[in-house]
């Protein structure tokens, strides 16, 4: 759902006037302000003080209100802008009184998290919980996730500066899962330096992940009935801890090391259990799709290196070689689809084959 702020005036029109209602909000000539001095706890989020907050640069500074720090709900018209009827005239909402408006309405209050840029914390974020907390006396959101910039060459990624991928232009080259595991290695709250040569190491730790997967599940034909609770509760723990993603990312990869030496020796004690805490941790971060090593190809297949009948017709050969035990004639085809970036792998069901 994208609900659009032009959709939803009525709603926010009733709301400007519940919040003139309870005091909080007064119109001058056409302009309609939000009065922060009404609301006792104004700057809790952002943990700014109203007397030591001064009029700057994303404070509109106008005579007309009571004080600097107020904010427009509703703007008189004005030429070559979209204007809306309302009880104080043609107009305009205010910035942040769309947000108010309509997460009441889909979501209601309080809902379980807001999140947003760093940049939003002081004042649009600050507002929206002065506008949706004064109006209805309870809690607009119960969790806040602020996360931070995704920087490009040292700067911020932004459409004003043009510096910004699109996800379309960075799917044609890399999978959703690998572009997913390379925004949970960082800290939500942390900047990010974003670069193709992380998500190629974000693609090779996913690939790394679905091999170990495949390679239990060849070993064990399934996986265990529950998970290792107590691998689960260490993944829990570190969740919770404000959603340290990179932390459990690394407990993914102990696994995956600890999963793949008991494969290499043989041995089998507790293996599914693990197994299954595995599938559940990444599951639970969204890395094991069941598309992936097809998408792999696809976009491997793009290049114009081979095409998936000559993959096929060349591995039909190779079996053929391999009926016939011409293992050197095997060989050569084996590898001469390795040296263009094909693997080729012999399983019970017969060959199988996947890109670098």
């Amino acid at each position: 759902m994208e609900p659009r702020a032009t959709q939803h005036i009525s709603e926010i029109i009733e709301l400007i006037r519940r919040l003139e209602a309870k005091g909080l909000a007064y119109s001058v000539n056409g302009d309609v302000y939000y009065s922060v001095g009404g609301f006792s706890s104004y700057g809790k989020l952002s943990r700014k003080k109203t007397d030591e907050l001064e009029a700057g640069a994303r404070v509109e500074v106008d005579e007309r209100k009571r004080s600097p720090l107020d904010f427009a709900l509703w703007k008189s018209s004005k030429p070559g802008e979209p204007t809306w009827a309302s009880p104080w005239g043609p107009g305009r909402p205010g910035w942040h009184i769309e947000c108010s408006a309509m997460s009441t309405k889909y979501l209601g209050q309080p809902f379980d998290i807001h999140g947003g840029g760093r940049d939003l914390i002081f004042p649009h974020h600050e507002n929206e919980i002065a506008q949706s907390e004064g109006a209805f006396g309870r809690p607009l959101a119960v969790y806040w996730m602020h996360n931070g910039f995704l920087n490009i060459n040292q700067e911020k990624m932004s459409k004003s500066l043009g510096n910004f991928f699109t996800v379309r232009e960075i799917l044609d080259e890399f999978d959703a899962a690998a572009l997913r595991h390379y925004f949970l290695s960082s800290h939500y709250r942390s900047p990010m330096e974003f670069s193709k040569e992380g998500l190629e190491e974000a693609g090779k730790a996913t690939d790394r992940i679905h091999e170990t997967v495949e390679r239990i599940t060849r070993a064990l034909n399934n996986f265990g009935p529950a998970a290792d609770m107590a691998i689960m509760e260490t993944f829990r723990q570190e969740m919770d801890d404000d959603f340290n993603t990179p932390r459990a990312l690394a407990l993914i990869f102990d696994e995956v090391r600890a999963l793949n030496r008991s494969l290499d020796g043989k041995k089998s004690h507790g293996l599914g259990a693990r197994a299954a805490a595995l599938r559940a941790m990444c599951g639970t971060l969204g890395l094991l799709q069941d598309s992936y090593v097809e998408r792999k190809k696809e976009r491997w297949l793009k290049k114009g290196i081979l095409t998936r009948a000559m993959i096929e017709g060349l591995i039909a050969q190779r079996e053929e070689a391999r009926k016939n035990k011409d293992w050197k004639e095997a060989d050569r085809i084996r590898n001469e689809l390795q040296s263009a970036g094909v693997v080729v792998e012999d399983t019970t069901g017969g060959a199988v084959w996947k890109v670098k």
